[in-house]
């Protein structure tokens, strides 16, 4: 399959007129994130199809595909294949995949692969462990009319089946079985693929899964064995398998649309990417504070003894010894404009009303927006907003997200200790 590699907002070309007519459909198809908000993976201008901030791959035709990848500025320019590895490691953090394993080792190995057989390859993976630990299995009580004695004999379905013919007894036994709702998905997935993946690599992964999912049938409910797909602590080890299950047998949220053949599409909303990315980083590159996701909540105002107007940070850092909210920061997925005679440098005048009614409710000394590093923005900017609230604007360098975090918190704590010295 053929790929056509564009970045977010970017014009997609080469497209012959069957393909046009294909992603001119998605562009015109709206749905509904997990938070109930409406989004088009494509849009159309002027009777050209157009990326927007949902990085991924949309298939265009069976031997075409669109590649979305994000747009970041890499040192010394970077090129595709580093684009993708940023694409990839950024990935792992995003909430829908938090508890699949995205090895170093893997991603570094999969520079040569198309895009789809990546995500193939990584689920794929998933499963060989998956399976190397053993599958879940339960007992389930089975019933069939067999030509030996086994378990408990039905008596009443036995006479009725078996008056004429002696030689055979109907039975019931307990069977320990590994024919349940979390496997039936994942063999599901694996039939899919059967067909689906093309690289060696997987064909050959393939091959070596059979045997152990051979007794397993496909799943004739996928739906309703999703919501059944976990019901005991032993099944732990499935939390990095069923999230790719959920991507590729439910299109991650992005169902399928209407074309001459059934389109695929993995697609994921780059502003949640980035902030989850952002989120893990201070968690992997740092100890000294507590992280909290998107929170603590806090109501901006309060009416008749009710909270109304929820607040909901996307980082709250923490003093990890008492627990005390030190700084708030928040992800923003935009690039910052390169003129330096505009004092507001593109920063929205929405998110600083945000940020400093964070930083008046939690009562911090320092409020962090945190931007992708790129070459329009390779500084931090500084604010303040009175005398007890500082502002950092911080460009987050997603190919050192260590030394990002470490730069940030100098700074914030810089600021800190210069209001305590005042």
């Amino acid at each position: 399959m053929g790929e056509i590699v564009v970045r977010e907002y970017e014009w997609i070309k080469g497209l012959n007129e069957e393909e046009k007519r294909t992603l001119t459909r998605l562009t015109q198809e709206e749905h509904e994130d997990a938070e109930g908000r409406l989004w088009r993976a494509l849009s159309m201008k002027g009777g050209h199809i157009k990326a927007t901030d949902y990085v991924g791959i949309v298939e265009a035709s069976r031997s075409t595909s669109v590649v979305i990848l994000p747009k970041v500025d890499l040192a010394d320019g970077g090129d595709e294949k580093r684009e993708r590895d940023v694409f990839l490691k950024m990935l792992r953090d995003w909430r829908g995949l938090r508890d699949a394993r995205f090895p170093e080792a893997s991603i570094a190995d999969l520079k040569k692969f198309e895009m789809w057989e990546v995500f193939y390859y990584l689920f794929l993976q998933s499963v060989v462990r998956l399976a190397q630990r053993g599958l879940a299995r339960r007992y389930r009580t089975v019933e069939d009319n067999l030509p030996f004695l086994r378990g408990r004999i039905q008596f009443t379905e036995h006479l009725r089946r078996n008056s004429v013919n002696r030689a055979r007894f109907f039975v019931g036994y307990d069977e320990f079985s590994a024919d349940r709702p979390a496997n039936r998905l994942v063999r599901t997935a694996l039939d899919q693929l059967a067909v689906r993946a093309k690289h060696p690599r997987n064909r050959q992964l393939l091959h070596g899964l059979r045997p152990a999912f051979a007794e397993i049938p496909p799943s004739t409910q996928p739906e309703v064995d999703w919501e059944r797909r976990l019901v005991d602590r032993s099944m732990r080890h499935y939390d990095e398998v069923l999230p790719w299950v959920g991507l590729l047998l439910f299109r991650g949220g992005l169902a399928t649309f209407a074309g001459q053949h059934r389109n695929r599409a993995l697609l994921f909303p780059m502003w949640e990417v980035f902030e989850a990315f952002v989120t893990a980083s201070f968690r992997r590159h740092q100890s000294r504070y507590g992280v909290i996701p998107q929170g603590p909540p806090e109501p901006l105002l309060e009416k008749r003894g009710r909270g109304v107007f929820q607040m909901k940070p996307d980082i709250t850092l923490t003093d990890g010894r008492k627990g005390d909210r030190k700084f708030i920061l928040d992800a923003k997925w935009k690039r910052l404009t390169a003129v330096a005679e505009d004092p507001k440098r593109g920063i929205s005048q929405s998110d600083l009303y945000q940020l400093f009614a964070y930083g008046k409710k939690y009562e911090v000394p320092g409020v962090a927006l945190i931007y992708p590093k790129s070459e329009a923005f390779p500084k931090p900017i500084h604010y303040a907003f009175d005398d007890d609230l500082s502002l950092v604007c911080y460009p987050f360098d997603v190919e050192a997200p260590g030394k990002s975090v470490q730069g940030l918190l100098h700074l914030l704590q810089r600021a800190e200790a210069e209001k305590k010295a005042a």
